[in-house]
């Protein structure tokens, strides 16, 4: 992972901290299988650390993930994202909806959200 890479996850992880995301980190336990575990705001001072260190991949949802209900709450928020207080709530949304925004996923530093790959689902 590139320096540039890790910059841009520590940008976008942070962001997410007060929605508790999901974070892949690559600590193997003793049988093979990677780790995962749920980031709080509590963990800011590790953050680096965990990018760093641990090749950490947050679990996100692509946008074409939107189900209808969410798809008009979007429209409705892009429709307002013009004035300041329009902007940051529409980015917050993305973030608690835990939708890849920066397209994350296809390059490689995310793991997409699937039916079957679902952390948030519990």
């Amino acid at each position: 992972m590139t320096q540039e890479d890790k910059e841009l996850l520590l940008k976008d992880i942070s962001g997410r901290l007060p929605y508790c995301p999901i974070v892949q980190i690559s600590l193997y336990r003793n049988d093979g299988i990677r780790s995962d575990i749920d980031l709080d705001p509590r963990v800011t001072e590790n953050i680096w650390e965990i990018i760093d260190k641990y090749h950490a991949l947050p679990y996100l949802r692509p946008m074409s993930s939107m189900t209808e209900e969410e798809r008009k709450e979007y429209k409705h928020l892009v429709a307002f994202s013009g004035s300041p207080d329009g902007a940051a709530n529409f980015i917050d949304w993305l973030n608690a909806h835990h939708f890849d925004y920066r397209g994350l996923i296809p390059m490689g530093l995310a793991n997409e959200v699937t039916e079957e790959n679902n952390p948030y689902k519990d």
